[in-house]
């Protein structure tokens, strides 16, 4: 939900992108420094330059992204161990008509998501929130800079809004979000299905108006997303994962 604040927060930031600020010294300048650092990297290239960012950045964020995709893939593999009982509270919800019965029948659900030590509503907002200001701070450092605003990359000029670079920001972003969406319980997957539509179309809205440059961070930024989940899936597979709470309690099963 955090990205439908972004288009709000880079209007509001877009009329100074140039200033002394808190933000602008701790965020924007830094990244504007990396940006002009990597460009020299590359002869000038400041498409590249983006790229290589972008990429440093995506690895830095990566144990942050593997300990959330490991609780997620802990917490699939705790739901499908009390499926059973979840679908059978869920059919009593369905026929339940007295309120008072519901509620019941909710609390008795929650008390058994609580014992696994599940919580369906965590959909791992950290990584996103944490994005946030390192989004603002490229926006900003790529509209306060003269030499990316008149550089081109590829068939594009990276200070000017493109069309193909905003869909496929949006496409790279879609499928990322496809790939990602297996790795939730099934009960995240119909909370996150309106988001996974959401989250492209308000990429592709700030890109639109927006310089290419962002598109092409954005885009940079999804396919490292797909191959990192790729890369995760294999290393967290639901075989491998080990859950403390569940292998503690006796069974007599092996």
């Amino acid at each position: 939900m955090a990205l439908l604040f972004i288009p709000l927060l880079l209007t509001g930031c877009s009329a100074n992108t140039q200033g002394d600020g808190f933000f602008h010294q701790l965020v924007v300048s830094p990244l504007t420094h990396l940006l002009e650092f990597n460009a020299q990297i590359f002869n000038g290239n400041y498409g590249l330059g983006i790229i290589l960012a972008t990429l440093l950045l995506r690895f830095l964020l990566l144990p942050l992204m593997a300990k959330q995709y490991k609780s997620q893939a802990e917490m699939k593999q705790k739901m499908e161990t009390i499926k059973p009982e979840v679908a059978a509270i869920q059919e009593k919800l369905k026929k339940a008509t007295d309120m008072a019965e519901k509620s019941e029948l909710q609390q008795e659900l929650m008390k058994l998501y609580q014992t696994q030590g599940i919580n369906p509503l965590n959909m791992g907002c950290l990584p996103m929130l944490i994005q946030m200001p390192i989004l603002m701070g490229f926006y900003l450092a790529i509209k306060g800079s003269a030499e990316i605003a008149t550089h081109s990359f590829l068939w594009y000029s990276l200070g000017d809004a493109d069309i193909i670079m905003t869909l496929i920001a949006g496409a790279v972003y879609y499928l990322q979000f496809k790939m990602s969406m297996s790795q939730m319980p099934a009960e995240q997957q119909g909370q996150m299905k309106i988001m996974g539509l959401i989250s492209p179309m308000m990429i592709m809205f700030i890109s639109f108006s927006a310089p290419a440059a962002l598109p092409l961070y954005w885009s940079t930024s999804g396919l490292f997303l797909i191959v990192q989940n790729m890369f995760l899936r294999k290393k967290y597979n639901p075989k491998r994962v080990v859950i403390p709470s569940l292998q503690s309690e006796p069974s007599g099963k092996k």
